[in-house]
């Protein structure tokens, strides 16, 4: 075999190497200031006021869903409708199921593979609370038209962007569209952390109950002053007191430390991804067997996707067999 093309590679050097090594001799192995360090750098690079590191994407989407169930003006509710793409990771669909939503699946457009646009405008109802906007292998949905058919339904929308890390749409980061977006750092995402993940917003009150519920929904992380709880003046007391059912997705120190790395990295890295997808549309371009994801604004590529066309008498088992075979 002349060639191989794994799924994903190690993109770490002796930075992330030296970034590890600082941790260790702080002393300090829990979130702290390269936890902080990195928050500020991921805010300042996607465009958001306030990003809290969690200890992956999928806990990602379970805090800015539970979120939103605590908020002071209409917070969700079990029994609520959310509509949801038909195509996506299970951790998009789980944190709703068990928080109680009620799930409205809507088909994606084979060739973007984000929402079908027309089935989501029919799909949107009186009843609909929460719009939930995946951006798919790298690709951004189309934020305008999804703006025309939501505004003045005051629909909540969060999205999933654990796929799309540095991707754009009207020269605006993806994962900034929303009320709350998510992101992934794991290994075979766009930047790794080892594990990893971020929720980003501009909403100040989201960002202090997503800090509590991160860490067992106590008070620790919050200023004397929040949107949510006003710290009394007993330090001790403020130490063990717990103000929502909160979870332990706190990041670990080497997390942050690597990521602050891994941040800077991002631009090549993302150059890369477009020159290997350019690469891969021009090769299966001579192909009509085959349906290729087109781009909505600037795609990150985190994959790349092939279809069969319904015309074609492809097999797809045949077809994985024969490209696994051949690298």
């Amino acid at each position: 075999m002349k060639n191989k093309y794994p799924l994903s590679s190690s993109t770490w050097n002796d930075k992330e190497i030296v970034a590890i090594k600082k941790v260790i001799e702080s002393d300090r192995y829990t979130m702290g200031r390269y936890v902080d360090e990195f928050e500020n750098a991921f805010s300042k690079y996607i465009g958001s006021k306030f990003s809290v590191m969690v200890n992956s994407g999928s806990s990602a989407n379970l805090l800015a869903i539970a979120s939103l169930f605590y908020r002071q003006d209409k917070p969700l509710k079990r029994g609520d409708e959310v509509i949801v793409p038909a195509v996506s990771w299970s951790t998009t669909y789980n944190p709703l199921l068990q928080y109680g939503l009620k799930l409205k699946f809507v088909d994606i457009d084979l060739n973007s593979l984000n929402y079908d646009l027309e089935q989501l405008n029919n799909a949107i109802t009186e009843k609909t609370r929460l719009l939930v906007v995946v951006n798919l292998l790298g690709n951004p949905n189309n934020f305008n038209e999804i703006k025309n058919i939501t505004k003045a339904k005051n629909i909540i929308i969060v999205e999933d962007n654990c796929e799309s890390m540095g991707a754009e749409y009207n020269s605006k980061m993806a994962g900034t569209f929303g009320q709350i977006g998510t992101f992934s750092s794991f290994f075979s995402h766009h930047i790794s952390t080892m594990e990893g993940g971020m929720i980003v917003t501009d909403n100040e009150e989201l960002y202090h109950i997503i800090l509590s519920l991160r860490a067992h929904g106590w008070t620790r992380n919050l200023p004397n002053k929040s949107k949510i709880h006003t710290k009394s003046k007993d330090a001790f007391e403020e130490q063990f007191k717990f103000i929502l059912p909160g979870y332990n997705l706190r990041p670990l120190e080497m997390s942050g430390a690597i990521g602050i790395e891994q941040l800077k990295k991002l631009p090549s890295f993302i150059t890369n991804r477009i020159n290997n997808a350019k690469y891969f549309k021009e090769i299966f371009s001579k192909y009509e067997e085959f349906i290729t994801q087109n781009e909505i604004g600037k795609s990150s590529w985190f994959g790349f996707s092939l279809i069969i066309n319904e015309s074609s008498k492809l097999d797809r088992e045949e077809l994985i067999k024969f490209l696994i075979k051949s690298g």
